[in-house]
């Protein structure tokens, strides 16, 4: 497959969430905490599905990637994309291997020829996209007859532990304006219905919505960090507290302590999407 050929100049038309700064922080405290074990279970999906050419949009630093790249056969070609540069530029050096290729990309706006993959995988990045229907046409259009849309979004911020237990803590120390980020965009988009009556809209039929429930075990500093420093949040705590963004993240892991224990162990659930073009 001729990847470069087939692609022109990625459009910038929404806001990437995660830019300088916060990727590296991102990618060090948070994926370790909620992502790589949901990127284990989605590679399982994906392995069974054999592709031979996958595109992955919403890539983030890799997660995924490095999960799809471990399972799929190696014939596989494999294109990560995301709308971030700052994401792409420090999860790209820790996958570098044949058929793998990093590219800058908008969802929502594919720099890709109609019908050229047989999988398009995205996790926790359908939340973010603006125009969801629009996201998942595209993703119809670059599929093969037969191809299939695998994508995980969140399920409900009060299904997710430490999810949970952040939003109640930022609320707790700012009252008056509590940070809504969490609830806004990464835990806002669970309910099936909507889920499937947006993938059968889009073009997509035999639509499945399955939860599945991890959990995860982490210091609660890193916790607090994570969550504070390695997601859009920081900026909205910054705004409310300018300069004081580290006696945050630390008040914050005092009240997780003092509620759960030194290194808690939180519940997660998700709801893993799957979806056949015609």
């Amino acid at each position: 497959m001729d990847i470069e050929s087939s692609a022109h100049d990625a459009s910038a038309s929404s806001l990437a969430p995660f830019e300088e700064g916060v990727a590296e922080l991102y990618d060090t405290l948070l994926v370790p905490i909620i992502f790589e074990p949901y990127a284990s279970e989605i590679a399982i999906v994906a392995g069974r599905l054999k592709p031979g050419s996958v595109l992955e949009v919403a890539a983030g630093t890799g997660a995924l990637t490095r999960a799809l790249r471990a399972t799929l056969d190696h014939a596989t070609e494999l294109v990560a994309t995301d709308l971030s540069q700052a994401m792409i530029d420090v999860g790209a050096p820790s996958l570098t291997m044949s058929r793998t290729h990093w590219m800058h990309a908008d969802a929502q706006n594919l720099p890709f020829a109609p019908s050229m993959f047989d999988l398009v995988v995205c996790q926790f990045g359908v939340m973010f996209f603006p125009d969801k229907l629009r996201a998942y046409g595209e993703a119809a259009r670059v599929l093969r007859s037969g191809g299939r849309f695998l994508f995980a979004t969140w399920d409900s911020l009060s299904a997710n532990d430490f999810a949970r237990y952040m939003d109640e803590c930022l609320a707790g120390i700012f009252r008056s304006d509590p940070p809504d980020f969490l609830s806004r965009l990464p835990y806002s988009y669970f309910d099936p219905h909507t889920i499937k009556a947006h993938m059968s809209s889009a073009g997509f039929d035999s639509v499945s919505c399955d939860r599945i429930e991890l959990t995860s075990v982490a210091a609660a500093h890193d916790v607090a960090a994570a969550f504070c420093q390695g997601t859009p949040l920081r900026g909205e705590i910054e705004k409310r507290a300018p300069g004081r963004i580290l006696e945050i993240v630390d008040e914050v892991a005092e009240q997780l302590e003092s509620r759960l224990g030194v290194r808690p162990c939180g519940g997660m659930s998700a709801l893993v999407v799957v979806g056949r073009v015609s």
